[in-house]
């Protein structure tokens, strides 16, 4: 199969690259500059740099001749920040664009598409009591994008969501998002204090092979939720303890209330900046604490996700982060374009 991406240099692009070439399929991305000192990238793959967005239907359809698959892992996740209404930043970036690539995609012939979207739009639907898409502009543009994604799909035209969790496993020259948590549990002196509850999680690798099988296997719309390990925040403070090198250090449990009194102060901070947040982070206690898990026969097994070793992945994401904060490695951040 000939398949188009964009994002081809990210973490889970590149991933999903690598996976689709070692399946035997040709590929090609458009992706942003610059290339992560470091990354390794698959070198079959067929690269140009460049903002897909900025491009013209013709040259976009001049990537996609001939192509039979079509995967989106571009976009910009939850850390984003800017004046309000900042849905309208996530539409700009993760929606608008990819009902364009769409569109273009179905006129081109391609057959089969993939989006990285998110686990928040799986308990969004699940959970429809805690009105998730109503409080928090990020999990509403993510629920917005896979309804209109799912909504191209035909008899001729399959797409499939992968709504994934938290990711692990580094790639050199990235700024793993953990960055943040690094900083939060070193500015922690004597404890880590943490509030109840728990996540399910993948490495990108695992990612990978979902995005190559979802290309493969996947036939209508349908959004996959994709979690394989389940932890408690404890078991997993105590995997990141152990890669900052402090395994000896106490988790304190904390109850809800203390976990909204901190995040108050952090929304203070962002309104007197001008900014709103992607997630309202004090009614995001209604998901921080409780167990965000999601059993692998949902989408895992469907997809033929292998099991990987988690702990690896954690101590990657782990150690880069330590690197970059402690100016040992350079890394690009997130950008939407």
């Amino acid at each position: 199969m000939k398949v188009f991406m964009i994002g081809g240099t990210g973490l889970l692009g590149s991933e999903g690259a690598k996976e689709l070439v070692a399946r035997g399929h040709d590929v090609s991305s458009i992706a942003l500059p610059p290339v992560p000192e470091g990354a390794q990238l698959p070198p079959e793959m067929k690269l140009t740099l460049g903002n897909f967005m900025e491009m013209s239907d013709a040259e976009l359809k001049k990537q996609m001749k001939g192509c039979e698959g079509f995967v989106f892992a571009a976009g910009v996740d939850e850390r984003m920040e800017g004046p309000a209404p900042i849905y309208d930043m996530f539409k700009k970036f993760n929606i608008t664009p990819l009902e364009r690539l769409l569109r273009i995609a179905k006129e081109c012939g391609v057959k089969r598409a993939v989006v990285c979207g998110s686990y928040f739009t799986y308990f969004a639907k699940i959970w429809p009591k805690l009105h998730l898409t109503r409080w928090h502009p990020y999990i509403r543009s993510r629920a917005d994008q896979e309804e209109m994604a799912l909504s191209f799909a035909d008899e001729n035209f399959s797409v499939a969501v992968l709504e994934l969790p938290y990711i692990f496993g580094a790639q050199p020259g990235r700024k793993p998002v953990w960055v943040f948590l690094v900083e939060q549990i070193r500015g922690m002196r004597g404890a880590t204090m943490y509030p109840r509850g728990g996540t399910t999680m993948v490495t990108v690798k695992q990612v990978g092979q979902a995005i190559a099988s979802a290309l493969e296997r996947n036939a209508g719309g349908n959004a996959y939720p994709i979690g394989y390990e389940n932890l408690t925040w404890v078991k997993f403070l105590k995997i990141v303890h152990k890669h900052m090198g402090v395994p000896d250090k106490r988790i304190v449990t904390i109850p809800r209330f203390l976990y909204v009194m901190g995040v108050r102060k952090i929304m203070k901070a962002q309104r007197a900046a001008g900014n709103e947040p992607g997630l309202d982070m004090v009614r995001f206690a209604d998901l921080q604490c409780a167990e965000l898990y999601i059993d692998k026969s949902l989408g895992c097994d469907p997809l033929g996700v292998m099991p990987d070793d988690i702990d690896a992945a954690i101590g990657e994401s782990i150690r880069l982060s330590i690197d970059i904060l402690d100016g040992k490695a350079d890394a690009i951040g997130m950008k939407g374009e």
